[in-house]
């Protein structure tokens, strides 16, 4: 309609006032539970026998690295630097399509050697059960965590993510650096547009503490200072 009043097919647009019939989106936030309900999750994890430890591992792989349930499910071993203790997801598994690199913690490295003779011979970190060349479902973490550990309503595997950005910023960390561990796009547009750079040393430092915060947690304790 501006297209036609903009070349004088009609004077007026009739539909301009339109957005006022419909309801406003109501934004509702994916389920998630609080830091102090992570001690609780985690020793349910650990302790279920209904589980595979393969799907253990990605839960808290995915939980470690702060990264999405593609992201996490489709990892390869040919994006991990052993020697540098990195991780770089290709920019078109990412949400933002550009590459993000992700720190690994000790305990991240564990996993990676956990995994291994549970998925040798394939290219994919988390392969799947019946079909060894490709990886398991993106919905494997969700699927376990709603029903066979019961958090239906509670709690999804995206909603992970949620809880190491709650505990960081609880915890006095930067802003900026938490959603740079996020893959978050910056929502300062001008800052984003001349800053290119993804924090990584900064970031190891807060990928160090949360993977302490949680080894904590599965103890069942609680991290009470930032540093």
């Amino acid at each position: 309609m501006d297209y036609a009043v903009n070349h004088g097919l009609i004077h007026a647009n009739p539909l301009a006032k339109i957005i006022k019939v419909f309801k406003k989106n109501t934004v509702i936030h994916m389920p998630t539970i609080r830091p102090e309900e992570l001690p609780e999750f985690l020793e349910q994890l650990n302790s279920s026998k209904r589980l595979l430890i393969k799907t253990k591992l990605l839960i808290l792989w995915q939980l470690h690295t702060m990264t999405r349930p593609k992201e996490a499910a489709t990892a390869r071993w040919d994006e991990i630097d052993f020697k540098n203790k990195l991780w770089t997801i290709p920019a078109d598994k990412m949400k933002q399509r550009k590459d993000h690199r992700v720190p690994l913690t000790q305990q991240s490295m564990d996993i990676l050697n956990m995994m291994r003779p549970l998925s040798e011979g394939s290219e994919y970190i988390f392969s799947g059960e019946k079909n060894f060349k490709s990886h398991v479902s993106l919905f494997t973490a969700n699927a376990a965590i709603k029903r066979t550990l019961g958090y239906k309503d509670k709690l999804v595997a995206h909603g992970l993510r949620a809880i190491a950005s709650t505990v960081l910023h609880e915890h006095g960390f930067d802003s900026l650096l938490i959603e740079a561990c996020l893959s978050h796009a910056d929502q300062n547009e001008v800052r984003a547009s001349y800053n290119r750079s993804d924090y990584l040393e900064q970031r190891k430092e807060i990928m160090i503490w949360w993977s302490a915060y949680i080894e904590e947690a599965a103890q069942g304790g609680i991290f009470m200072n930032k540093r």
